[in-house]
């Protein structure tokens, strides 16, 4: 006579979010983000890939949770840009400083900054997912055909705020109110986006 299974979670379920995760970390340092994929993931992890949909949702979810990424601009930024348009290019300089401001974001950022800018590993991690979750999706909100040279200026403009502000802390970046560095970056990142 075949034994019944209890009710709850079949055996060995109980460590597959972690498991996924772990798998996770290696693909992703093994093949950048682009070329890591869930399938990849799953099977690394012994579980089937829509365990790691389940758990985490798309892969750039499952990619800020295991590099424990304190922002979501690949979410945040495509809203901002449907937002009334004049205000765009404030509301990006805004969004991220407030962000940064909060100690948890800052903490964790810096150290997603400091790797990326080191890291042979971790460059071409954040690299792929500028690349392929959050520059397409800025330049999909214009209507320009330079849509893509256009997100990606407003990517370096504000690489270039953080690090000035938050890891080489330059003292004017430093004590400037966060109003003041709207008011100044928030029209050249509404020139790179519009004019």
């Amino acid at each position: 006579m075949a034994s019944r299974r209890g009710r709850g979670r079949p055996p060995g379920e109980s460590d597959a979010r972690a498991r996924i995760a772990a798998a996770a970390v290696h693909e992703f340092g093994e093949h950048g983000y682009e070329g890591a994929t869930v399938r990849a993931i799953a099977a690394r992890a012994g579980v089937d890939a829509a365990l790691v949909h389940h758990y985490f949702g798309a892969k750039a979810d499952l990619f800020a949770e295991v590099t424990d990424f304190p922002l979501r601009p690949d979410l945040e930024v495509p809203r901002i840009l449907r937002g009334p348009r004049d205000e765009v290019g404030e509301r990006i300089v805004r969004f991220v400083l407030q962000s940064f401001e909060r100690p948890e974001v800052r903490k964790r950022g810096i150290i997603v900054l400091r790797t990326a800018i080191s890291g042979k590993l971790t460059a071409p991690l954040l690299t792929g997912f500028l690349s392929k979750e959050m520059l397409p999706r800025i330049a999909a909100e214009l209507d320009a055909p330079d849509a893509t040279l256009r997100a990606s200026m407003v990517a370096s403009q504000i690489a270039g705020l953080l690090i000035t502000r938050y890891l080489v802390k330059l003292p004017a970046m430093v004590e400037a109110p966060v109003d003041e560095l709207v008011a100044r970056i928030g029209p050249t990142i509404q020139r790179y986006l519009f004019d």
